[in-house]
């Protein structure tokens, strides 16, 4: 199972001048099992916070993470990150990176290279396994990073914008890798991203949140049929869509320009 409920959830920061900032304040949202959610939003909204707090990389100010009812209370298996930098050992093959995590929970050499095996023909490195990452390309690296994610079996997969560094082909490309290595693995995911066509793509449901503090102002539902295609992303539907979550997105923008230049905001 992979429920993943976000009870009320709130977060304050203080700053190095010794200020309070809320970076959320009260997200309530239920994702259902192998559901693909996203979150979209201006900068500085809170999405990433969000994945960490799920993460459990950090302690909420107020409200509560819970995967299949039980409260997240620190890191854990269960859930497996994926962030824009690639974050692989340089000093590690493919292979013995998609394996670290299994090797850390004391998994047998055979049963490791049997996983990690699996998960690099799964992203469509076969061939690459005793490959460093200096070696690879950036989409190579960011495939890595997923299988090795994969590796650990988690119940729901958060990532972090791990397309933003790629170029616009790449990106496509990987969306598309994506999708399939999701409906294989059969895993919840939580993704971040900035770019409106990709939440679309990919996503089931699109939580569209406020400029901070972030708040979710809308959760738009994807009705496209799957396998999704790229020949989608010109049909009538998905370009509604995109106007819709553009508009959205450009109001939060606004509003908080519109707050900066006020003279409370001095």
């Amino acid at each position: 199972m992979g429920r993943l409920t976000l009870d009320r959830l709130s977060m304050r920061f203080r700053t190095r001048r010794g200020e309070n900032v809320t970076a959320l304040q009260d997200i309530s949202f239920e994702i259902k099992d192998r559901e693909f959610a996203v979150l979209v939003g201006t900068s500085g909204c809170g999405k990433s916070t969000i994945l960490r707090l799920v993460a459990g990389l950090l302690p909420p100010t107020a409200g509560r993470v819970l995967l299949d009812g039980r409260a997240v209370s620190g890191p854990g298996a269960d859930r497996g990150m994926v962030f824009q930098s690639y974050t692989l050992f340089p000093w590690l093959t493919v292979q013995r990176n998609v394996e670290f995590g299994l090797r850390l929970r004391g998994a047998a050499a055979p049963d490791r290279a049997r996983v990690a095996a699996h998960y690099i023909g799964q992203v469509g490195l076969a061939g690459f396994e005793h490959v460093y990452p200096k070696e690879l390309s950036g989409g190579m690296m960011q495939r890595v990073a997923i299988a090795r994610a994969l590796a650990n079996d988690p119940e729901v997969l958060l990532m972090d914008e791990p397309f933003g560094a790629l170029d616009a082909q790449t990106r496509s490309l990987m969306g598309e890798l994506l999708l399939r290595v999701w409906g294989e693995a059969a895993k919840t995911v939580l993704f971040v991203t900035h770019d409106i066509e990709e939440a679309l793509f990919l996503g089931d449901r699109v939580f569209v949140m406020t400029a901070r503090p972030g708040r979710i102002r809308e959760e738009i539902q994807v009705p496209l049929p799957r396998p999704r295609t790229v020949d989608m992303l010109t049909s009538d539907a998905f370009v509604g869509l995109k106007r819709q979550v553009m508009g959205l997105i450009r109001e939060e923008a606004l509003r908080m320009l519109d707050a900066r230049r006020s003279p409370e905001a001095e």
